[in-house]
Order: C-alpha cells, then structure tokens, then sequence
C-alpha cells in the first residue's frame, strides 16, 4: 500500500545519535495513525571511515520495516543529500526535516495535520524561538529579508525551516536540482513560480549539542549570489 506520509530525515554525520531521533520520529507517526515510511538519508563521504551514519541507518531499517535507509557515496552536499532521500519517497505526502534534533520531531505531526485540514499545497515551520546563537539569527534575518525584496508577493517568515511538508502533487511540480545549501530556496522560489498555497506554523529552534553547524561564514555571500541567479531566471518562468 501507497504509505500516507513519507518522512525524509537528513542524517549526515549524526553518527549513532541519529537513533535517537528516529526514536521520535517513528512515536510521533504512530500516534499520528496514518500509514508512513521513514527514509533515512545516511550518504557519506569516500574517505571518511570515522562516520559511522551510513551503518547506523541501514541497522535500523533492518530492525523497522518502515524505515528504509538511503546511504550513497555523496555527490553533493545537503541538497544532494535531500533529492537523494526525496526520490525515494513513495507517500502521498512528502515531509523533509534535519536529524540533528535541533527541531522537535512533533513539529512532523504539526505541518502534517495543518496541511490536511487547511488542503494546503505545502507547509513548513518557521523559527520563532532560536537557541543558536545570535549571530544566526542575524544572518538569517537578513537572508530572508532579501529573499522577500527579490521575490515579493510571497510572503514566507523563514526559508530555510523545516520541517517542509508537500502534497505528492505539488512536490511532482517542482524541478529540484540543487545538490548544495541551496535546496531550502529553491523550493520556495518554485513554490511560488507554482502559486502554491503555503502555509507556515511557528517552531522552538534549539543549539545543537552534538556538532557545529555545516554552514560557514563563505556560504553567506554564497546564498546571495544564488538567490540573484534564481531571481534573474524567474523572469524566464511566468507565474
């Protein structure tokens, strides 16, 4: 059968902590009570044999016959990593979230009932509470005040949040090609090329305890110019 939701948990160097999370993830779909999957992105580097991810996942999808695990020698980074976990999704609905626990799993159950009652197209969290610090913060407000000055009329508070959830109809809609941080965006950038009817519900954003952040100071300056090669080729794509 045709599972209701799939959930694709972004797994990177989580190591064995990732079972903690899946933990949650698995209790939260089954006091949802619906049909689910849970795929579990544990892709790796070639040379890095400290990561002990991709075993972690493939044990756990051997143990759960929900789980499945997506462990592929990365090409790519997080949006690579994402479009790998999302082509394996066969739901009717498609949730994407990070598996460092810096976002309450119970956030999947949240986007999941808001986007059936509201027969929405897709919806996502935004950070209204943060715990990492205030120079993101900063650098996030500012990201995404310039992402609604280059795309107005769409009226998204965080891009980058998650978890995002999508119709199967609505995610076939997009062409997502972004292999690197980039993936969040275009998915809001396509989002509204396609006039979708997005919603957004409000999340607690806590510090990662276990790991620094894989986003770096030059990937700033990185998002700008990608957001200004998106905007300069929506003028190509019509709504």
């Amino acid at each position: 059968m045709i599972p209701e939701i799939s959930v694709v948990v972004l797994c990177y160097k989580a190591g064995r902590k990732i079972e903690e999370f899946a933990g949650k993830v698995l209790r939260e779909m089954n006091e949802l009570k619906v049909g689910y999957e849970i795929i579990l992105v544990g892709n790796y580097l070639k040379d890095d044999i400290s990561d002990e991810t991709p075993e972690a996942v493939r044990e756990m999808a051997r143990r759960h016959p929900r789980i499945k695990a997506v462990t592929l020698e990365k090409k790519g980074m997080m949006g690579w990593d994402a479009r790998s976990g999302l082509d394996a999704a066969t739901g009717k609905t498609i949730a994407l979230i990070d598996g460092d626990d810096q976002m309450p799993a119970s956030d999947l159950t949240e986007v999941y009932r808001k986007l059936k009652g509201g027969n929405l197209d897709m919806v996502k969290t935004y950070r209204k509470e943060r715990h990492d610090g205030i120079l993101r913060k900063i650098n996030s407000d500012i990201y995404n005040l310039f992402f609604r000055l280059l795309f107005p009329g769409f009226a998204v508070k965080d891009v980058n949040a998650k978890p995002k959830i999508f119709t199967r109809a609505f995610f076939d809609k997009l062409q997502l090609s972004s292999n690197d941080w980039f993936l969040d965006a275009e998915i809001m950038i396509q989002s509204r090329r396609h006039m979708g009817r997005i919603g957004e519900i409000p999340t607690i954003f806590f510090e990662s305890k276990t790991r620094r952040s894989f986003v770096k100071a030059a990937h700033i300056w990185e998002f700008v110019k990608n957001l200004l090669k998106a905007r300069w080729r929506e003028f190509f794509h019509p709504r």
